[in-house]
């Protein structure tokens, strides 16, 4: 497979993969500030930091309120990270691989794109209208992937695009996993207060696990929850469920053997990084700290990212 085609199968999956993550993320918030009006209403900008979206945001704006944040997130072409943004990449790799995609994938991929562009700004809307669209979004990517699922041969182009919405979901559990840090609570609403819980459980929507942790746990408990968004090996919006997968996909795509050993720095990487999160206990994960072991785990799963850019995709000139 040409590394050109490939580039652009794995970048139409992650850009999806992103753009069903923000509708999430943003339509979670939304429900919460009117679950507990008097502390969320005014914590918009946690959810810049946790995308880290913080730093492109304040270049344009100063207050970080809701109409702000949700039309940055969403519809502003100058945050290469919006829904809007990633719709578009995602629109335009389709459009130029259009003979290495089903019709199936292309056709939805672009009337998907063109129903979006026509609305340039939520700004005013009421709850009810955001959390529609939002849905609407959600909806959207879900049956790309469903498309993908049942169009698209097991080959090469089917395990790149796998690899890069896997990576894309990884790197969104943490960043969502991770927003609790940066969410401030009064003095009197100490750990275990409902306020505290009701931000915990958004969390869990925030990454569509709600039902599933409630399967498998009676109460809202944070390290049950980091536990499962961490460390599960079943729940497919785990970390280590994503990375296991990510890694399954890579030696696919070279055909290798898993118990083989890797061939190149790409497989050495995402190896390594799920051996770690493998052999990590819950315990570990505090005793380091919430926030410095996601902001750890971000920083190796760019790592991994960039080698298979290096490994795969980067073309560079072969000299005479």
């Amino acid at each position: 497979m040409l590394s050109r085609v490939a580039n652009s199968i794995y970048w139409i999956n992650r850009y999806i993969e992103r753009a069903e993550n923000y509708a999430r993320f943003v339509s979670v918030n939304l429900n919460l500030t009117l679950d507990a009006p008097g502390i969320m209403t005014a914590q918009w900008e946690p959810l810049l930091i946790a995308t880290a979206d913080n730093y492109g945001f304040f270049e344009h704006h100063s207050v970080a309120d809701r109409d702000t944040v949700i039309d940055y997130m969403t519809f502003d072409k100058r945050n290469p990270n919006s829904i809007y943004s990633c719709l578009a990449n995602a629109r335009e790799n389709a459009r130029t691989i259009r003979e290495s995609i089903t019709k199936e994938m292309w056709e939805h991929i672009n009337i998907f794109y063109l129903k979006i562009s026509e609305t340039q700004s939520a700004k005013n809307w009421e709850i009810e209208q955001l959390l529609q669209f939002f849905e609407e979004i959600k909806e959207g990517c879900q049956l790309f992937f469903g498309i993908i699922d049942s169009t698209v041969t097991r080959n090469e182009g089917f395990h790149f695009g796998r690899l890069g919405r896997l990576l894309e979901r990884a790197d969104k559990t943490s960043r969502f996993l991770d927003v609790r840090y940066f969410t401030l609570l009064p003095d009197d609403q100490a750990m275990g207060s409902p306020q505290e819980l009701l931000i915990w459980t958004s969390v869990l929507k925030s990454v569509s696990a709600f039902n599933m942790y409630r399967q498998q746990h009676r109460v809202i408990n944070p390290s049950h929850i980091v536990d499962f968004l961490v460390l599960d090996k079943s729940f497919p919006r785990s970390i280590f469920y994503c990375i296991r997968q990510a890694e399954l996909s890579l030696y696919q795509i070279s055909g290798r053997e898993l118990t083989s050993g890797y061939s190149n720095l790409a497989e050495k990487e995402i190896t390594r990084l799920r051996h770690e999160i493998e052999f990590t206990e819950v315990g570990d994960v505090f005793k380091k700290g919430l926030h410095p072991y996601l902001d750890e785990f971000q920083i190796k799963n760019n790592t991994a990212a960039a080698e298979i850019f290096n490994t795969y995709f980067d073309l560079k000139a072969v000299e005479a």
